[in-house]
């Protein structure tokens, strides 16, 4: 199955408004839609803040094996995008 990745938009009565041209033949397709995550600054300081000082340091668990797996685990890379990783999650679960 062919996969194609363009941006939409969702009008108010709910539909679904793809901006992008697509040369696909008429019949049904698969959409799964992925929603932008906004991050809200509630204080100054915070705006200020580079994306390292917001994000944890360290994430912490009640669950001893998830404890050891987390303190293991190589810190967030700069340039990670969460939006391309769910992508790249999506394609390999459905097998796109």
């Amino acid at each position: 199955m062919p996969v194609y990745k363009r941006h939409a938009k969702i009008n108010s009565f709910g539909q679904l408004i793809i901006t992008e041209p697509i040369n696909l033949p008429p019949g049904e397709v698969e959409v799964i839609i992925l929603q932008p995550v906004t991050i809200k600054i509630d204080s100054p300081s915070e705006a200020t803040a580079s994306p390292h000082e917001i994000l944890p340091k360290k994430l912490k668990s009640g669950v001893k094996s998830l404890k050891e797996l987390l303190e293991n685990a190589p810190p967030i890379p700069p340039d990670f995008d969460p939006s391309q990783a769910r992508w790249e999650a999506l394609k390999e679960k459905y097998d796109l």
